[in-house]
């Protein structure tokens, strides 16, 4: 059974790419791309896309808020709606931002939505190869459309392929994440690009992504699909995520099994 608001905005992120975001992409001048904090680059393309797709959710939902990463940018205060009540949106107009403004892949448009502070529908559009995901609590994630479950029958941990973006991690949880990947069958170095992680564990191309830095738009959108697919979301100490949370380190996992069999490979000491 179709669902309006999930098909109105994956309608929504595909008119954003369609019209502003690929249509820049490898055809950005010097000028459109700046710095907004050290290490953190901004394209023309990400405010345009944020404003479009703004402008679209505030009509779906009168009243409501939206959160998005470039006016979080310019107004920090925005984080409290996560906690607020009614209707607030999370944008990330280009996750991804790095690779796009060097005129890499990949990147992905990701929104979600929370309801009195909990993520209740969120979709990831990758806009290259047109994968599209979206679900909502309790209602199950779906790929490309069809309903997708990450909890199938897994190998064993030897066997596992995952992520671990150890850039940002600290230097003693890294020396122990790089040393546990000897007992996980491929431990790979990330795409600087959330989404499409949470895309790749949802389509099964790997069973784990770990994070450090968990900023809510990189991870809301995702992790309520990985979780309606079947798999888990956990902080290292195994509590859930959520957005609101200002911690840091988070292990995603196609199944609650898994979970633990990496945390036991690269986090357990």
């Amino acid at each position: 059974m179709a669902d309006p608001l999930l098909d109105d905005v994956a309608a929504l992120l595909r008119e954003a790419a369609a019209d502003v975001v690929v249509p820049m992409f490898r055809r950005l001048d010097p000028s459109d791309i700046s710095e907004k904090a050290p290490g953190e680059v901004v394209t023309v393309a990400d405010r345009e896309a944020e404003k479009l797709i703004s402008e679209g959710l505030r009509r779906l939902r009168p009243g409501s808020v939206v959160v998005g990463e470039e006016a979080v940018a310019e107004d920090p205060d925005l984080l409290r709606h996560l906690r607020g009540s009614g209707d607030v949106w999370l944008v990330d107009p280009v996750d991804g931002t790095s690779n796009f403004a060097a005129g890499k892949r990949p990147f992905a448009l990701m929104a979600a939505l929370l309801t009195d502070g909990v993520p209740v529908a969120s979709w990831v559009y990758d806009p290259l190869d047109g994968t599209m995901a979206a679900g909502r609590l309790d209602g199950g994630t779906t790929l490309a459309g069809a309903p997708v479950r990450t909890d199938r029958p897994m190998p064993a941990a030897g066997a596992l392929r995952g992520t671990a973006m150890t850039k940002f991690l600290p230097g003693d949880v890294r020396r122990d994440v790089e040393a546990g990947g000897r007992r996980i069958g491929e431990l790979l170095p990330g795409q600087h690009c959330a989404g499409r992680e949470y895309l790749d564990v949802l389509t099964g191309a790997q069973q784990f992504v770990l994070f450090w830095r968990t900023l809510p738009w990189d991870h809301t959108p995702g992790t309520l699909l990985v979780r309606e697919a079947g798999g888990v979301a956990r902080r290292f100490d195994g509590t859930d995520y959520h957005p609101a949370d200002e911690g840091r380190g988070l292990l995603v996992a196609a199944s609650p099994e898994i979970w633990d069999d990496v945390y036991a490979a690269l986090l357990a000491r």
